[in-house]
């Protein structure tokens, strides 16, 4: 009677440890994933399937995983700082154990896998993007005219716009890109709002951060980008408008400005013809705050 209790005790205990799976989320990682003898599996397909299945299997008896995107190229290093045996699979588990910590992760919620993986790896590009602008922010150091800190100046600008853009925006759903250009490559971010029936507005915190921190970069630096919106309701045509980064402010495009952006082919310059149900308009008043006059950093 005494080892049945255990046993029931224990897994009753299994079912409240989380895990962690690392996941080759492409072929490309697969293939490098494959130098290694204790990787088992030879086709990327074969592999996806037995993961899916071991999710299902860990759901059913209550089990919560999370998803971690599995960097090949990241693990070898890491073996390499600490010295660890990456043919070991212990260290494998030890390395997911890590990026449950600090990488980027998302829950198994019993979506398909397939849906499951651009999600993961959308999280692990939205990370990435803070981190870069993050830490391009922290090296701006110090006004030269007011000796204030340029990065954390920029980023308190940044919450203030966005906090304005969004209460200034009409009724229902938000979307919006900020997009920086600059070395070596533009930063794009997008963040989604959603209005519910009191008027309360919903946000990803993730999203928001990253946002943020990529429209603080374009104001802090003075970059050449822009941040535009799409705002769509029940019953009503999806507006769009938008603003261009102008010295540590944003400057409204015109409605033709916009249309133009929308229509035309970023890779060609070809016209493209304007989507229907959509106004391509000014973007409403920020208040005086939103202007570039005075000083910026």
């Amino acid at each position: 009677m005494a080892h049945t209790d255990q046993r029931t005790m224990r897994r009753v205990l299994r079912r409240e440890i989380a895990g962690t799976i690392g996941l080759l989320t492409d072929e490309h990682d697969f293939r490098a994933m494959r130098r290694y003898r204790s990787f088992i599996f030879d086709d990327h397909t074969t592999y996806l399937r037995q993961v899916e299945a071991l999710l299902k299997s860990r759901a059913a008896q209550g089990s919560h995983t999370t998803l971690a995107l599995f960097d090949p190229e990241d693990y070898a290093a890491y073996c390499a700082e600490t010295g660890l045996d990456p043919e070991t699979p212990a260290n494998r588990t030890r390395f997911t154990a890590e990026l449950a910590a600090t990488g980027a992760t998302i829950p198994y919620d019993g979506r398909p896998l397939d849906t499951l993986l651009p999600a993961l790896v959308d999280e692990a590009v939205r990370q990435a993007t803070w981190e870069y602008a993050t830490t391009l922010l922290t090296r701006l150091g110090p006004c030269p005219t007011c000796g204030e800190d340029i990065g954390r100046a920029a980023f308190t600008r940044a919450s203030e716009l966005l906090a304005r853009i969004l209460t200034a925006a009409p009724p229902g759903e938000r979307h919006l890109v900020c997009s920086v250009s600059g070395p070596p490559e533009t930063l794009v971010s997008a963040l989604h709002a959603d209005q519910d029936t009191q008027g309360n507005l919903r946000l990803d915190e993730a999203e928001s951060l990253e946002f943020t921190s990529v429209l603080a970069l374009g104001l802090g630096t003075r970059s050449p980008g822009g941040l535009v919106m799409r705002a769509s309701a029940p019953g009503t045509a999806d507006r769009v408008y938008g603003w261009r980064m102008r010295v540590g402010g944003l400057e409204p495009l015109t409605a033709s400005e916009v249309f133009d952006a929308y229509c035309t082919d970023v890779e060609t310059g070809d016209l493209i013809s304007p989507e229907p149900g959509v106004d391509y308009c000014e973007p409403p008043d920020l208040g005086e705050e939103s202007t570039t006059k005075g000083h910026r950093h």
